[in-house]
């Protein structure tokens, strides 16, 4: 069956060969016992270390697999790398800390403060403390706020000097309720739908939609009123909200760096709120997420300004509005304080267009040349009567102060508060007084006047503003929108801005000291 060389193959087969255990039994009979001992000793401390920490590597892996799934699956993560200048890779920046539990203070309503020290008075060097002048280059003086937050945005937070500026438990109360309110109407993709936000509603049907093509700026203003209370993506208790509204933003800006489609000539005031909102993003953490996001929007800005003056609607249109610009001066002042880049010229045009615009008698401001009242709706014209309200001065005012003009030594800004103190804020829908849009402005500027000026108009906007407040329902802590605007921004428009009015008072640092 097999030939001669299978038979021996075979056979070679069958025959005993010396193995690698014989081997290593012959080389163990002539190894010392003491060294076999430290192998076996060796080899046990090997085993007993895999044993007692392979899991904690493997758990170490799955958790880096985990966050790498995670950033792929985030847009908000889906960013840019780090300029230079970031020392800190995202990763590591970007990790959510939580809060740690403080016990406040009871807030109280009286407005004098613990001592007879002066309002905002600073016991240091004010350059680098968290209430230094708005430019002031102070990085992170607010507790519980995170890198970025000092000198313009020093108060939000730690709420300083509540009671002393005019606040107390009433405004707290209101911000909180108001607070609230945006964060159970925010849609799922992290928008505030203007037309839509009643679909969020769990007891009953809130009313009152605005139009959808200003989801854009109205989803700004709600980050706002969040970013202002000192809420951002990495701290506070809405940091979900804040961060998906956020990550809406960006999802909406185009490769030119404009928040929102340009699909009616008003879109400039879509992009200017969505940029404010996201300059003070990236000035209250300092996060890389917000940085390019912020600095292209800023220079969208610059390129829609018309040479040597203003904005109004569209790139460079060639007319000028005092309306379009005061969001926009917003929007610059909060990037320079941040750190972003920003042309002089922008503030030098805007100074050029205030003059223009203004009455030099008088003080009063007008929209697109002097002597025009604010714009009103074809249709509420009547309802709401231009001379009832004072906005294009308040936004004079605010705009001349956060240039660098002292409102202790100008005279054009005096003559323009005695104007809003004359339309102090009344909420009479009969008489058509209702301009939530002016009373934004101007009690954002009246806080920067300060002195009586603003302790008249404070008494005045948190009793109206605060009175009206819905209590019950899915209405509890929104604002009906009655006035000239609320038919186009609806109740989330509303909503916003006044709780932005009852933030003044920790919003911004004061650019001038004023008490």
């Amino acid at each position: 069956m097999y030939g001669p060389d299978d038979q021996g193959g075979w056979r070679n087969i069958s025959r005993h060969e010396e193995t690698f255990n014989d081997i290593l039994y012959a080389q163990l009979k002539k190894t010392p016992w003491w060294l076999i001992s430290i192998g076996f000793h060796g080899l046990l401390v090997a085993i007993l270390f895999a044993t007692a920490f392979g899991p904690g590597l493997n758990d170490a892996d799955a958790m880096v697999n985990s966050k790498l799934d995670e950033d792929i699956f985030d847009p908000l993560k889906e960013e840019v790398k780090p300029d230079i200048e970031e020392t800190k890779p995202i990763e590591q920046e970007e990790k959510v800390i939580e809060d740690p539990v403080i016990k406040d203070a009871k807030v109280s309503d009286h407005n004098e403060t613990d001592n007879d020290l002066p309002f905002e008075e600073s016991l240091g060097k004010k350059d680098f403390l968290s209430d230094a002048p708005f430019d002031g280059p102070s990085t992170n003086a607010a507790i519980g706020i995170g890198g970025g937050a000092g000198g313009a945005f020093g108060g939000r937070g730690g709420h300083r000097n509540l009671r002393a500026l005019g606040g107390g438990a009433r405004t707290e109360g209101a911000v909180d309720l108001g607070l609230e309110w945006l964060k159970n109407h925010q849609s799922d993709d992290g928008y505030w739908d203007c037309d839509g936000f009643m679909a969020q509603c769990k007891l009953n049907q809130c009313g009152d939609p605005g139009n959808a093509l200003y989801d854009p700026g109205v989803s700004g203003l709600a980050l706002l009123a969040f970013l202002g209370a000192g809420e951002t993506h990495k701290h506070g208790r809405y940091k979900k909200t804040v961060r998906e509204g956020l990550k809406y933003l960006k999802q909406v800006q185009d490769p030119e760096g404009c928040f929102g489609p340009r699909t009616t000539n008003h879109f400039t005031y879509n992009h200017a709120i969505g940029a404010l909102a996201m300059a003070e993003a990236y000035a209250l953490t300092a996060s890389p997420l917000f940085k390019q996001s912020a600095q292209q929007a800023i220079d969208f800005i610059h390129k829609a300004q018309n040479p040597y003056l203003a904005w109004r609607y569209g790139v460079r249109p060639g007319d000028n509005d005092t309306s379009v610009t005061g969001w926009m001066i917003m929007a610059l002042k909060s990037a320079k304080a941040a750190g972003l880049r920003v042309d002089q010229a922008a503030f030098d045009g805007t100074k050029a267009w205030i003059e223009k615009a203004t009455e030099p008698e008088y003080g009063r401001v007008g929209y697109t040349s002097r002597g025009t009242g604010p714009a009103r709706p074809q249709n509420l014209m009547d309802k709401f009567p231009s001379d009832k309200s004072e906005s294009l001065t308040a936004v004079g005012i605010l705009a001349r102060i956060f240039i660098g003009e002292d409102p202790r030594k100008s005279e054009i800004i005096q003559k323009g508060t005695d104007l809003c103190l004359k339309a102090l804020p009344v909420w009479d829908e009969q008489s058509g007084s209702i301009d939530m849009y002016y009373w934004y402005y101007a009690t954002l500027a009246l806080f920067q006047v300060g002195g009586d000026p603003w302790k008249q108009w404070n008494t005045a906007m948190k009793s109206e503003i605060i009175d009206h407040q819905q209590k019950d329902g899915d209405e509890k802590g929104s604002w009906d929108p009655v006035g000239p605007w609320g038919p186009e921004g609806g109740r989330v428009y509303s909503t916003a801005v006044l709780v932005m009015c009852m933030e003044v008072y920790y919003r911004y640092g004061k650019v001038f000291g004023t008490y």
